[in-house]
């Protein structure tokens, strides 16, 4: 039979006057994402968005990556036919049989999208249910708790059948919600920060930093290898690496160990702030859960904001790290972000990190530095890698 996939909006629909051009985004995104499966037809009609095959294509693959992208709550595979409740009936029965044979109970829902259908919803259910539980008696109805729901819309092109939809990604689609540089570490958070805000509809570009010969080769592979994971959802990627190893030694050399971190941020968010200025990204985005470590105290984040005049966005911010896990989980990135390869934040760890510090009195410790140079430095050796989806 002749599969598509619908794919349910989300909150999409309650757009005003610009919905069409969310609308338009959308399919431009999976036109993208199911590219490689294949030639399909992508379409809008009535707050879905129609993936139809054309020839023979890879659709198993289309339906999966269908589901990562952001702006779609939910995916059917399901079965046009013609607007008849006979030809409704004969796809129920040949497109569900199968399942209809293993399971215990059933009931159908229908939508009349199309008000010119001869038969209201709740009638066209009634009737394709009684016949349905002619042709398998086995199946008792059940409208309660079925353990099977036929679902039928009758739409402007046709009628479709299919069975109970797959959550989907959700959020917006991503180029709606502008850019922002996202700093990706090798741990668990910045992945899933990094995905939060990508399914606000932005488009990201990734910053790391990276102190060799402190860090090795491994932990680059790593994070590429993280950002390689964020791409079914994210689409394609370019990462930005700077090298760090200047800046840390010279922090190491002049500045108070208590301060370390602290002022190792403060040039993170300077290199972010610069980096996103040059591609025209409006905000930085960062991993940081309030209170997670000494450098995420409400004084220790005032000290790093204080470094840029860019927007900062921290999606996990409020979270602990039962849900940060778990959605790293769901994301795909946990089981890389856990290979135990050093990271640029753990070196130079101070002993006794400074957990309340003042502005000031780090503006001071700081302006020893040539931060201006430092920044540019690093900036101007930085390596760009182009990661493209899996």
């Amino acid at each position: 039979m002749h599969e598509i996939i619908l794919c349910k909006l989300g909150e999409v629909v309650l757009k005003g006057l610009n919905r069409r051009s969310f609308e338009m985004k959308l399919m431009s995104n999976l036109r993208r994402r199911t590219a490689k499966f294949g030639k399909f037809k992508i379409y809008s009609r009535q707050s879905t968005i129609y993936v139809e095959p054309v020839g023979e294509v890879d659709f198993e693959s289309a339906y999966a990556a269908c589901k990562q992208v952001f702006g779609i709550i939910a995916v059917a595979r399901a079965v046009p036919c013609e607007k008849t409740k006979e030809a409704i009936l004969e796809t129920a029965k040949e497109y569900l049989g199968e399942t209809m044979r293993h399971t215990k109970s059933f009931k159908v829902e229908s939508k009349r999208a199309d008000k010119s259908f001869p038969m209201g919803s709740i009638q066209l259910s009634q009737w394709v249910g009684g016949y349905l539980h002619e042709a398998f008696p086995h199946v008792k109805v059940d409208v309660h708790t079925p353990e099977l729901t036929v679902y039928v819309e009758v739409r402007e092109d046709a009628a479709y059948v299919h069975g109970p939809a797959e959550p989907a990604a959700g959020g917006l689609p991503i180029g709606m919600g502008g850019h922002a540089v996202s700093l990706l570490s090798g741990g668990i958070d910045s992945p899933v920060s990094s995905f939060m805000i990508a399914k606000r509809g932005v488009q990201l570009e990734m910053l790391h930093f990276a102190s060799p010969p402190y860090t090795s080769e491994l932990a680059r592979e790593k994070v590429l290898q993280l950002a390689r994971e964020l791409t079914p959802w994210c689409g394609r990627l370019t990462v930005h690496i700077v090298p760090f190893t200047e800046i840390q030694e010279a922090i190491r050399r002049d500045c108070d160990e208590e301060y370390f971190t602290l002022i190792m941020r403060r040039f993170m968010m300077r290199i972010a702030d610069k980096l996103a200025r040059e591609l025209a990204c409006r905000a930085v985005v960062t991993g940081e859960s309030l209170g997670q470590v000494a450098s995420q105290t409400l004084q220790a984040l005032a000290v790093s904001d204080d470094a840029i005049t860019m927007p900062v966005l921290r999606p996990l911010i409020g979270m602990d790290k039962e849900e940060i896990v778990k959605i790293s989980r769901y994301v795909g990135t946990f089981d890389t972000s856990i290979l135990p390869y050093e990271d640029c934040c753990t070196v130079f760890t101070p002993r006794h990190p400074k957990t309340r510090p003042e502005v000031e009195e780090v503006r001071e410790i700081e302006s020893v530095l040539d931060v201006e140079g430092l920044c540019q430095q690093a900036l101007a050796r930085r390596e760009m890698v182009k990661i493209k989806p899996l």
